[in-house]
């Protein structure tokens, strides 16, 4: 046996999908007991109790991992069988992309009590409402389009650079503030919410800016072929 071979590294999906696995067990063991709360409900399909509150959002989006994990298994399954290239990674982005994002925006527009009745309010001072947010609602905001930054420019080359996906996630936030305050949720639309909304889509693209796409995929079947030596006479 040679003791002087180089270990093997293990693929970048296995060291990716370990480091989330690592942070949703960190995250379950942090929330167990208000995840707990809205239990009963959710698995009794009432709407009151549930989909109406964070903790039962959070809870059937962690419910929901093991059917996306199906998802991104069959689609990179499906996406190798014909010849397509960067399955893994393109499935992983397009299922991660919409399982990060939707449950926040389902929260960021959930109504409050006097919806429909209080009229829009809205804060463009910046920094100011920072201090009202405290420690939970900034973590909260930063988690909002942290998906859309992690998994958008691993999907898309077009929006794979810092100032894009900068751009990308003010944008979606000013959307989000925006029809908050036309449908009249209840909510305060402020300013910082775009600033923190940003600050988190940037950050988790740094994160996994080694795996964002730089260009177009190429299929095995579509690369070229090194051109055959001409035979002599």
């Amino acid at each position: 046996m040679n003791h002087d071979t180089p270990l093997s590294v293990p693929p970048r999906r296995i060291v990716l999908l370990a480091l989330t696995v690592l942070g949703l067990a960190s995250a379950l063991f942090v929330l167990r007991r208000p995840l707990m709360m809205s239990a009963p409900r959710c698995l009794a399909g009432r709407w009151h109790g549930c989909l109406d509150t964070f903790n039962g959002v959070v809870l059937l989006a962690l419910a929901a991992l093991p059917l996306s994990a199906l998802v991104v298994w069959a689609l990179a399954r499906r996406r190798r069988a014909a010849g397509a290239g960067a399955a893994w990674r393109r499935s992983l982005a397009e299922v991660g992309l919409a399982h990060g994002t939707v449950p926040f925006l389902w929260l960021t527009l959930m109504p409050g009590a006097g919806a429909g009745t209080v009229p829009g309010r809205v804060s463009l001072v910046p920094l100011r409402d920072l201090v009202a947010m405290g420690p939970l609602g900034i973590a909260g905001n930063l988690l909002v389009f942290a998906a859309l930054g992690a998994f958008a420019p691993m999907r898309f080359a077009a929006v794979a650079s810092v100032p894009r996906i900068l751009a990308l996630g003010a944008g979606c936030s000013v959307l989000v503030e925006t029809a908050q305050y036309v449908l009249r949720l209840d909510r305060v639309s402020s300013v910082d919410d775009v600033l923190v909304n940003a600050t988190g889509a940037l950050l988790a693209a740094l994160a996994t800016r080694r795996w964002w796409r730089t260009g177009a995929a190429v299929a095995p079947s579509d690369r070229p072929r090194p051109a055959a030596p001409a035979r002599t006479a």
